[in-house]
């Protein structure tokens, strides 16, 4: 990692997918969307989005522009595609919440935003999967961990054919039948393949990667591993199979559900059991905070999956639908990206800033770019609210929420100044800072003096 090649947008991909975290975070604690509206009003569609796409999306596109070179061990292919996709991904995002927006009754804004805003994201998305596709596609036989990422980019895709289709019908632009069909139908394929294939299933293989690489455990392919990896490529093909089997009206559908939330229950409960032995097999005594941050995203892992299949058993699965999500998307997703973050951004702030000057001078760790003890706090007021937060939507109290809400919302913040201190290299000592003083890298766009950035 230490010789890689840094991606030249990643920084940007990660503001933007902050900006929209704290404009997601700012709705709920505005009473827009969920649970002050239903679960499938227009409203609670654009802050869902806003947040799976704008927050949590960006932010995947951007750490796999630079990770998945360190996961094939080869350059990525056609780096040059990842600012037009930025660009298509901010546009697209803006227009698609907008277009929401605009179904809800907010004046001003036009309907064809949605088909519109849909279009425009599908192609910035498009284009990234050619990136990561190419990357990949060179790069044969894979690693495990890539292969996750390979099987994340198949939902993608399909996740994304279904989101448009639902754009363009509930713009009014589209009538056929098979359209209006998926449009009534498959709106949980939709989001399971999304945040399920998707966001998870990546963020699981990624993490294999990542963890044993910051906490020096053992890094070697393991037959738990690959299970989990079958299981859960499995469980995303049932429900890709499902697609065409509500076009041509075919029975068995829900069978094929169970079996294959039955298999992603059994790939969870695998893969948590790897990272337990990767936790234990460490060789850093102390654990590193982006560590200790991600152990609650693991616990929230740990209970929506209980609360999962207790629903499964209880026959109960569409009341409790809401809080599961949640817990899903700020518990187990969110954490888990805001707790990589705070390695990944001092990570390759110090490769720019020290990494060329290894061995010539002085330089600082990595860890001096951060200051633990401080953002420790705000990682614990997150996983405060969204654990009240999500006891909230279960008794259905839209004030708790809220509240809970103003308290996540000023953890975000709290965190995002954590990583601008750490990109301006503040925390670093200033005998350890740059030659003539605390110079660090641009914020959030690259510079384009540098050629070892593609």
């Amino acid at each position: 990692m230490f010789g890689a090649t840094l991606s030249r947008w990643t920084m940007s991909y990660f503001a933007a997918a902050l900006i929209f975290l704290a404009i997601g975070e700012m709705m709920m604690v505005l009473g827009f969307g969920y649970p002050a509206s239903s679960i499938d009003a227009p409203e609670t569609l654009a802050l869902v989005h806003t947040i799976t796409l704008g927050w949590l999306s960006l932010l995947m596109a951007g750490a796999l522009l630079q990770f998945v070179p360190v996961l094939v061990g080869r350059p990525l292919s056609f780096p040059h595609l990842g600012f037009p996709a930025l660009v298509l991904l901010v546009v697209g995002i803006t227009s698609l919440v907008l277009g929401f927006a605009s179904l809800a009754g907010t004046e001003g804004l036009s309907p064809l935003l949605l088909p519109a805003g849909a279009t425009v994201t599908i192609a910035g998305l498009a284009l990234l999967v050619i990136v990561f596709a190419a990357t990949l596609w060179h790069a044969r036989p894979l690693p495990l961990p890539a292969r996750f990422v390979a099987a994340g980019l198949g939902s993608l895709v399909i996740a994304c054919l279904l989101g448009g289709t639902y754009a363009f019908v509930l713009s009014g632009l589209a009538d056929a039948p098979g359209a209006i069909d998926l449009t009534l139908e498959g709106v949980s394929l939709h989001a399971a393949l999304g945040l399920g294939g998707w966001l998870s299933f990546t963020t699981m293989g990624v993490s294999y990667r990542l963890l044993t690489m910051f906490m020096l455990s053992p890094d070697r392919e393991r037959r738990s591993s690959r299970t989990v990896w079958i299981l859960g490529a499995a469980a995303l093909g049932m429900m890709v199979c499902i697609v065409p089997m509500i076009l041509a009206g075919f029975a068995g559908r829900t069978t094929l559900l169970v079996v294959a939330a039955l298999a992603s229950v059994l790939a969870i409960g695998i893969y948590l059991a790897d990272i337990v032995r990767i936790y234990r097999g460490r060789k850093r005594r102390l654990i590193e905070l982006n560590s200790r941050a991600g152990i609650g995203a693991f616990a929230a892992l740990i209970v929506a999956t209980v609360i999962f299949v207790a629903s499964l058993i209880s026959g109960q699965i569409d009341k409790g639908v809401g809080p599961l999500v949640y817990l899903i998307t700020f518990g187990w997703l969110t954490g888990m990206g805001l707790a990589q973050l705070y390695k990944i951004v001092p990570f390759i702030t110090w490769l720019e800033c020290y990494g060329p000057l290894l061995g010539r001078m002085p330089t600082p760790r990595v860890q001096d770019l951060v200051v633990e003890t401080r953002a420790a706090f705000w990682f614990r007021l997150f996983y405060l609210t969204v654990a009240v937060a999500s006891v909230a939507l279960y008794l259905d109290n839209a004030w708790l929420f809220r509240a809970s809400s103003l308290g996540q919302l000023i953890a975000v913040n709290a965190l995002v100044f954590e990583f601008v201190a750490t990109r301006r290299l503040s925390n670093v000592p200033s005998n350890l800072r740059l030659p003539g003083g605390p110079t660090g890298p641009h914020l959030f766009f690259p510079s384009f003096q540098s050629r070892r950035q593609p």
